[in-house]
């Protein structure tokens, strides 16, 4: 049984940080790249942050380029967001998602998210 598990969400004051954690099992974590979204309020979920299955390389969306940084830890099938220089229009529910194709077929897991709250 797959789960994709977050944690680390809550409210921060403009200009605050927080980090993000995605605790994963059920599948071969090592072997498939890695994501977070975010869905604000009354907006389309938007993918955030990508990282391959080593880590060598990530992307991001232009508005949290210099501010977010993905990362894992494949010993404790772990994937991380640490967002820095928070502001307000970063507020969603943040979610940790995989997808991969294997025998023919696409699959796609999602976490039940982690609400984030920048507010002063």
């Amino acid at each position: 049984q797959v789960q994709l598990t977050e944690s680390g969400g809550g409210l921060v004051q403009p200009g605050g940080s927080l980090r993000l954690s995605c605790a994963v099992s059920g599948f071969l974590f090592s072997s498939h790249a890695m994501n977070w979204y975010r869905q604000a309020p009354g907006k389309e979920r938007e993918l955030v942050a990508t990282i391959t299955t080593g880590g060598g390389s990530t992307n991001y969306v232009d508005s949290v380029k210099g501010r977010f940084t993905i990362s894992r830890d494949n010993a404790k099938n772990t994937v991380y967001l640490q967002m820095n220089d928070l502001k307000p229009e970063d507020t969603a529910v943040y979610y940790c998602n995989v997808r991969y194709r294997f025998m023919g077929r696409e699959f796609e897991y999602w976490g039940q998210g982690t609400q984030v709250t920048v507010s002063s």
